[in-house]
């Protein structure tokens, strides 16, 4: 069953509690004693989110350290445009050994070089040539009869990632041993893994040597640290698109009249815009900073919520139900951020929106049903749907 929506009061009515030194703070859901919120947010976040949600648009949360959420496009703008007061260097990113490094963790003054770089090889033009590998790829693996939507995408991602960067050199094995515990629950994602990423690396770095022409590979391999940069790549671009791609299956299934190919540039901005794959960023304040009236210190960890900015229903109407043609009308500044937004913008978003354009491509011939209902959305990572995720494509 869908969460109910978000009921948002107006900041003038919200009590704030009195910050030492003067000034106020922010209001915060009920804390269990000792734990704070801890142990809700260890369990299932979401409805901790939704919660804080109510009581204001920003509001703050007791983990195992102070945290301040906040969803408001006012508030994305603000932290995501100042990459100075607002670093990367000791966010959430770290925790797992598939994000802590490249351009990632790389704060100012080095990361707009580095990204002035990397965004070439990664802009939509750049991307066109790829185009027929992920087509070819997407018809290759074409279910037929019932099959798990959450599995065939994640199989389906792996093998477009494989022809992209390596045109499908890397052994299938090894890169599915590294992928493979993104698409499954905490922890298994934060565990270090040593010998299964020196396996890739090595296939990397073989690559990086040898590269072929028109691959992913090929154009960044003049660069420094390339084959980090990829290996992040291949983390980063998995088990987000794998799972947008699993939940923009299900509701095509279950809105059989999207089943159309002048439809998917919608169907992927609604399933983004309902399930943004990265429900959650972080960032922690390198000074103090005024954010939502109040003085948040230096060192503060600060918590963004595309989740939470894109159940908004003072930005979207009927936010919990899946209408692309929303669309239509275009999307809020700073309000719609699947992808993060700014400097940060995330480097394989044109990728990721080519290997789910290819891969529905398949699926717009009004012959896809849902055997299963509506999934319940769970938090990794990234915001995946429980499985299995049951569908069926008639034969012939």
């Amino acid at each position: 069953m869908e969460r109910p929506q978000l009921l948002v009061k107006s900041p003038a009515r919200l009590r704030t509690r009195p910050l030492h030194g003067g000034g106020c703070t922010y209001p915060r859901p009920k804390p269990q004693p000792l734990a704070g919120h801890l142990g809700r947010w260890g369990l299932d976040p979401l409805p901790l989110l939704d919660e804080g949600a109510r009581l204001g648009p920003v509001f703050e949360l007791r983990l195992w350290r102070r945290a301040i959420v906040g969803y408001r496009p006012d508030f994305n703008r603000q932290v995501l445009k100042d990459l100075d007061t607002f670093r990367s260097k000791g966010s959430l990113s770290r925790l797992t050994p598939y994000l802590n490094g490249g351009v990632v963790m790389t704060d100012v003054p080095a990361h707009g070089p580095r990204r002035a770089v990397l965004n070439p090889p990664m802009s939509r033009s750049a991307l066109e040539p790829l185009h027929s590998r992920l087509r070819d790829v997407a018809d290759a693996h074409l279910p037929i009869g019932p099959f798990d939507a959450l599995d065939w995408s994640g199989n389906v991602v792996r093998s477009m990632l494989n022809a992209a960067f390596f045109d499908n050199r890397v052994d299938d094995h090894v890169l599915d041993a590294f992928l493979r515990p993104l698409h499954r629950s905490v922890p298994h994602p934060f565990l270090p893994r040593p010998v299964v990423r020196l396996r890739l690396r090595r296939a990397i770095e073989a690559q990086v040597a040898d590269p072929v022409a028109g691959t992913l590979t090929a154009a960044l391999a003049d660069t420094d640290g390339a084959a980090e940069e990829i290996r992040i790549a291949l983390a980063a671009g998995y088990d987000t698109t794998a799972h947008t791609l699993a939940w923009a299956l299900w509701h095509l299934a279950d809105s059989p009249q999207w089943q159309v190919p002048d439809g998917i540039p919608a169907v992927i901005d609604e399933t983004l815009r309902l399930y943004p794959a990265g429900w959650l960023g972080s960032r922690i304040t390198s000074r103090e900073v005024v954010v939502a009236e109040a003085h948040v210190p230096a060192g503060t960890l600060i918590l963004y919520s595309p989740y939470l900015t894109h159940r908004d229903p003072e930005l979207w109407f009927d936010p919990l139900s899946f209408q692309p043609e929303r669309f239509a009308s275009g999307r809020p500044a700073w309000g719609f951020i699947p992808f993060s937004a700014g400097p940060r913008t995330c480097l394989g978003a044109h990728v990721a929106r080519a290997m789910l354009t290819a891969a529905l491509q398949q699926f717009m011939r009004g012959d896809l049903r849902a055997l299963t209902p509506r999934p319940k959305a769970v938090t990794g990572l990234t915001l995946r749907p429980e499985g299995p995720v049951l569908l069926q494509r008639a034969q012939g």
